[in-house]
C-alpha cells in the first residue's frame, strides 16, 4: 500500500492528539506534510513532532488550501463552526477529506457538502468513529447473522458523565449552540449515526424532548463566586470544584481533560489557566445554553424502534444498549467491552468479551484512520463506511430531533429533507 501524505487542519485535541499520533506509530502509512493552527504552541509542536517544512506551516487554512496542493488528503478538525468552508474548499482543490463531526452546524450545509463531494469524486468521511470499533463492529455482526431475529426495537443510553458535561458542555468548547451546535448535534450525532447504521433502515419519523435543567444560575450554592478560584464556600463538597476536578484525578480521562485546560500540565500552570480561563468558572454561572438531558425517539422504515436517552447525570462515562429481536436479546456496555448475547429459543445467554483499549473511543479513532488511509491509498475506489450520502442522513436526524425538541411535534424526514432542498 503505498504512503498517504496528509494536511492537518486544526492541531487541537482531536487533530493533534487522537488522530494526528497515528502517522507517529505507523509513519510507513501515512506522513503529515501540512499543517495549519491560529495557535502558534501547538501548531509548533505539530510541526516539530512530524518533521514538517516550515513553508508548510501556516496560521491560517486559507492559506494552506490557497496554495498549491500539499498532500494526497486533508484531516479537518477545527471547531463545528469551521467546518464547513474548510471541507468544501478541499473538495474543491481535489483533497481527499475526513472531517471531524460534525459535518457543519446547519442542515443545509450538511445537504451541501454531500453534494459537492458526490461531484468531485473525493474519498470523504466523518469522524463517526464508533462504527469503526470492535465493539460496534461485533454488534453489527451479529444483527447481520440473524442471532437475535429480526431486530425490533432499540434502547441505548448515552451516558455524559457528570464531569464531562461540566468540562465539554457548561465551561468548555460545546457549551453553547450560537458559538458551536446544539448538543444532540455536537455530543449525540456518533449515537445517530451508530444507529442508524445498526437499525439498517432509512429513518422516518422523528420526537424528541429534553431541556437544561440543572447548570443554571439560580441553582449555585449560596455565595459561589463567579470563578471557583476566588473562595467558594462548597469547594470541599462540589462535584465541579475545578482545581479538584482537573488536579485531582489521575486516570486516562482526567489526565485528557487537565491537557485541554493547560498545555503545561504542572500544577501552577493548571492553577493559573483555573484562575483566568474558561474551565474555572462555577458551573453555575457559565453562558451554557445546551442541554443536559435529552430523549429522542427513532422510527425506521423496516419498523424498527429507537429510544435514545442522553444524560449528563450519571457517576461513569460510556454507552448502555438493550437490542431486541423476535429471537433473542443482546445487552452491550461499550466501556465495559461486554456483550450479552441471549437466545429465545434454549434460554442461553453468553458473554462476549471485546478486546479494546478504553482510550481512543475503544479503539475507532485510529480504526478510521486505517480505513481512510487504506481509500485513499486506493485512489478513492470505494466508498467510507462513513461517507457522505449515509452522514447526511444521520446528521439530518439529530437536527429532527433538536427542531421537534424545540417545536414539541414529531418531524416527518422526508418532508423535513424535502423541505431543506428547497
Amino acid at each position: 500500500m503505498p504512503k498517504v501524505t496528509a494536511a492537518l487542519i486544526g492541531a487541537g485535541q482531536r487533530g493533534a492528539r487522537a488522530y494526528g499520533p497515528y502517522g507517529l506509530e505507523f509513519p510507513e502509512e501515512l506522513q503529515f506534510t501540512a499543517v495549519a493552527e491560529l495557535d502558534a504552541n501547538r501548531r509548533m509542536k505539530f510541526q516539530e513532532a512530524h518533521g514538517i517544512a516550515t513553508e508548510n506551516s501556516f496560521e491560517q487554512w486559507e492559506l494552506l488550501l490557497d496554495g498549491p496542493k500539499l498532500a494526497d488528503a486533508v484531516l479537518i478538525c477545527t471547531q463545528d463552526k469551521l467546518h464547513f468552508e474548510p471541507a468544501k474548499r478541499a473538495l474543491e482543490q481535489g483533497y481527499h477529506v475526513l472531517l471531524e463531526k460534525p459535518m457543519a452546524v446547519t442542515p443545509e450545509e450538511c445537504v451541501q457538502l454531500g453534494e459537492i463531494a458526490v461531484k468531485h469524486d473525493r474519498v470523504f468521511a466523518i469522524c463517526h468513529v464508533l462504527r469503526y470499533t470492535e465493539f460496534y463492529k461485533q454488534l453489527k455482526q451479529l444483527l447481520v447473522d440473524g442471532a437475535i431475529g429480526q431486530l425490533i426495537a432499540i434502547q441505548h443510553t448515552e451516558n455524559v458523565e457528570h464531569r464531562h458535561q461540566a468540562h465539554s458542555f457548561v465551561r468548555g468548547n460545546w457549551r453553547n449552540s450560537e458559538s458551536s451546535s446544539p448538543m444532540i448535534l455536537s455530543k449525540s450525532c456518533h449515537d445517530m449515526d451508530v444507529l442508524l447504521w445498526l437499525a439498517d433502515s432509512d429513518c422516518t419519523k422523528v420526537s424528541s424532548f429534553g431541556s437544561l435543567t440543572h447548570f443554571r444560575t439560580e441553582h449555585a450554592p449560596l455565595g459561589a463566586p463567579l470563578r471557583c478560584t476566588d473562595g467558594c464556600p462548597v469547594e470541599h463538597t462540589c462535584p465541579y470544584y475545578a482545581p479538584k476536578m482537573y488536579l485531582e484525578r489521575e486516570d486516562w480521562a482526567g489526565l485528557a481533560i487537565r491537557k485541554v485546560v493547560s498545555d503545561d500540565m504542572s500544577r501552577e500552570a493548571v492553577l493559573h489557566e483555573l484562575r483566568v480561563g474558561p474551565y474555572g468558572r462555577c458551573v453555575y454561572h457559565c453562558d451554557n445554553n445546551v442541554v443536559d438531558h435529552q430523549v429522542v425517539n427513532l422510527e425506521f422504515a423496516n419498523e424498527v424502534t429507537i429510544a435514545f436517552t442522553m444524560c449528563a447525570f450519571t457517576m461513569e462515562g460510556g454507552r448502555t444498549m438493550n437490542l431486541m429481536g423476535t429471537g433473542g436479546q443482546i445487552r452491550a456496555h461499550m466501556e465495559k467491552n461486554m456483550i450479552e448475547l441471549s437466545n429465545f429459543s434454549t434460554g442461553e445467554t453468553k458473554t462476549i468479551m471485546i478486546d479494546a483499549p478504553a482510550e481512543g473511543h475503544g479503539g475507532g479513532d485510529f480504526g478510521i484512520m486505517r480505513d481512510f488511509i487504506h481509500l485513499v491509498s486506493e485512489g478513492g475506489k470505494e466508498a467510507s463506511l462513513t461517507g457522505a450520502k449515509v452522514s447526511v442522513q444521520s446528521h439530518l436526524m439529530a437536527f429532527a430531533a433538536e427542531k421537534s425538541r424545540l417545536e414539541s411535534r414529531v418531524i416527518e424526514m422526508e418532508h423535513y429533507r424535502l423541505s431543506l432542498l428547497g
